[in-house]
């Protein structure tokens, strides 16, 4: 057996199989006990990794349960950098970890700082290596590379399975778990980033480190002069996206639905995503802008983005309202004008008119505005005031009775006096 282990590093499995076969009767756990005392583990060493000021920075992301972000949760993440020289750390808070998040961690860890470090030392994340083969050159994120030359810094990626290699920052979110966040009530995402804050500037940085025995602020006095100065223009962290604008004149991101002007319905537009906003182009023109939204299924609509479309149905709805009203008789045209002479509310005068048709008929109605016309009355209470009296029924006349009581028959009337006339002229009939 001992000649096997020296030969090879065979596991304890492999080691009873053989001895099976070579007749061995006994049991697993005496295989076991007896090759951990002839082979005691190996437990790796490590050289301790020294870093001039200004030379690297470490960075890494952690991850604790989740949070409320408006109506739903979402998967909290956290980005560390931290200075491998002072060991002076950058916390922030996301509830994503893709790359416009990812680039924008950079930008506020180097603002904070006021400078960059030469070097950059990331893990195998996604967003920072594509591909990482033992005895291969890693290969990058192009999108990071091109942040990393705009920054002035190189990107240096730890070996595979070597996270010692960037145990600063591993320390560092371990120590975020530990003491910032382990008891921390998280009543809503909008609240852990101050708070953050707040703990990096009374906590975290002026702490005495148990590596260096001084306090990570005081050391960072003297390795920020040694940082390279920032570019004076950001680094455009947005996501660039091409998508179609739906009937609905609205584009789709993380669940969400984002307005667009109604005109660009069905149309081919761009979306970039900061971790802040949302901002949408056509050919090159800004025609769109929202705040981000982390919750899940919301509308976001601008008011200014329907007002054309409501605009046109609304014209296109009086343009139709106005031939029904022409076409209640020859005399509608002239009615109407005299309402918008007399009425400041003449469309809804002609609307009620209308109204009046479907119950009274087209006809009833061409006969009232006629009546009205010509008494220049231009209302639509007299037309209806009209077509009730016309159509309300009259009462049948009553029989003729002849009034046949005899004392009435027989009344005597005096002759009339023709005198006051005076005397009656001779007729000349020359």
């Amino acid at each position: 057996m001992v000649r096997w282990l020296d030969a090879h590093p065979y596991s304890v499995q492999q080691i009873f199989q053989r001895l099976r076969e070579a007749g061995f009767d006994g049991g697993y756990t005496i295989v076991r006990d007896y090759v951990s005392r002839i082979r005691p583990p190996r437990r790796e060493a490590f050289l301790k990794l020294a870093f001039a000021a200004g030379e690297t920075a470490q960075i890494d992301w952690g991850e604790y349960g989740s949070i409320a972000v408006g109506s739903t949760r979402r998967r909290l993440s956290f980005f560390v950098m931290v200075l491998c020289y002072s060991r002076m750390m950058y916390l922030e808070f996301t509830v994503s970890q893709t790359m416009e998040h990812f680039l924008a961690c950079h930008e506020h860890a180097f603002a904070a700082f006021h400078g960059c470090p030469r070097k950059v030392m990331v893990d195998n994340l996604k967003s920072a290596v594509l591909q990482r083969l033992i005895g291969q050159a890693p290969v990058f994120n192009p999108r990071y590379l091109d942040a990393a030359r705009h920054w002035g810094v190189d990107i240096v990626a730890c070996n595979v399975r070597k996270a010692n290699e960037k145990g600063r920052v591993e320390n560092g979110v371990g120590y975020v778990k530990k003491n910032l966040l382990n008891g921390l009530e998280l009543p809503e995402f909008s609240a852990i980033n101050p708070a953050a804050r707040v703990w990096l500037d009374t906590i975290a940085n002026v702490r005495i480190h148990g590596e260096t025995h001084r306090r990570p602020v005081d050391l960072f006095a003297e390795e920020q002069p040694q940082l390279k100065p920032l570019n004076p223009s950001a680094y455009d962290v947005a996501r660039i996206v091409t998508v179609r604008a739906s009937s609905q004149f609205r584009v789709a991101l993380d669940t969400n639905h984002y307005s667009v002007p109604a005109r660009y319905a069905h149309t081919r537009v761009t979306l970039k995503a900061w971790p802040d906003r949302v901002c949408i182009y056509h050919n090159n023109l800004l025609i769109a802008r929202h705040v981000r939204s982390y919750d899940r299924h919301q509308d976001i609509e601008d008011p200014e983005h329907p007002k054309a479309l409501l605009a046109q149905r609304r014209s296109a709805r009086e343009q139709r309202l106005m031939l029904r009203f022409l076409s209640l008789g020859p005399h509608a045209q002239a009615y109407y004008e005299g309402l918008e002479q007399r009425r400041t509310n003449a469309r809804q005068h002609m609307r009620k008119i209308i109204a009046l048709s479907e119950i009274y008929g087209v006809e009833a109605v061409a006969r009232a505005l006629e009546d009205g016309l010509t008494f220049h009355a231009f209302s639509c209470e007299y037309i209806a005031n009209i077509l009730e009296m016309k159509a309300r029924p009259l009462p049948e006349p009553g029989a003729l009775h002849l009034i046949r009581h005899q004392d009435l028959l027989d009344i005597e009337l005096a002759q009339p006096d023709l005198s006051r006339y005076g005397p009656e002229q001779p007729y000349d009939e020359s």
